[in-house]
């Protein structure tokens, strides 16, 4: 895995570099060099893993000022010792959540990405866990992602059909699916986040 991971590492390391000195530089032909090197970065991504080159430039080289990692927040919903997880209309399963708004603060961020996928009102109470998603999430993104999950707690609310979720349903420990977007959020972190739920006092995780 780490070997495999190594040409991302430099791939990332090669456009952050490119993009700061696109952002700082002053000289011509230097913002052309840096510009050149953008593109490789681009390249190298398509050549690994045959996304295609358009969609890598959009994801990977849109960016201006200095590059720093997007932010994903998931929030841990508990009733009667079982976790909410929402069924994604791709039909993996999830906690809810996802990229954090520009406007928004990571409390906020999360309480609304439960309503918009799982129709409840809740309150952002505690802290779980600050992840670099690379660190513990596959495939390997091109792009930095700190996660942050979030304990919260049901206010009200029911489930609402919307375009990215079919349905919310609780599970138990050894309940957790199969079929889970992988991407997002993994076993391991769910089992995290019952931890942390019947801890008396959790220690928040930080990578």
């Amino acid at each position: 895995m780490e070997k495999e991971s190594k040409w991302l590492e430099w791939a990332v390391e090669i456009q952050s570099l490119a993009q700061a000195g696109l952002t700082y530089g002053r000289d011509k032909y230097d913002l052309e060099r840096y510009e050149r090197l953008r593109e490789i970065a681009a390249e190298m991504i398509h050549y690994k893993t045959d996304i295609p080159l358009e969609k890598v430039r959009n994801l990977f080289c849109n960016e201006t000022g200095y590059q720093t990692p997007k932010v994903d927040t998931r929030a841990a919903i508990f009733e009667k010792g079982k976790i909410l997880l929402v069924h994604e209309n791709n039909g993996t399963w999830s906690l809810p959540g996802g990229w954090c708004d520009v406007n928004q603060s990571v409390g906020e961020n999360t309480i609304k990405e439960v309503f918009e996928e799982a129709g409840l009102h809740v309150t952002a109470d505690r802290l779980i866990a600050v992840q670099d998603r690379n660190k513990h999430n596959a495939p390997l993104y091109a792009y930095g992602i700190v996660k942050i999950f979030v304990l919260c707690t049901v206010v009200d609310g029911h489930f609402i059909p919307n375009m990215e979720t079919t349905e919310s349903r609780y599970f138990g420990r050894d309940e957790i699916p199969d079929n889970l977007a992988e991407e997002k959020v993994n076993k391991e972190q769910i089992r995290m986040c019952f931890d942390a739920n019947e801890a008396k006092h959790w220690k928040v995780l930080f990578d």
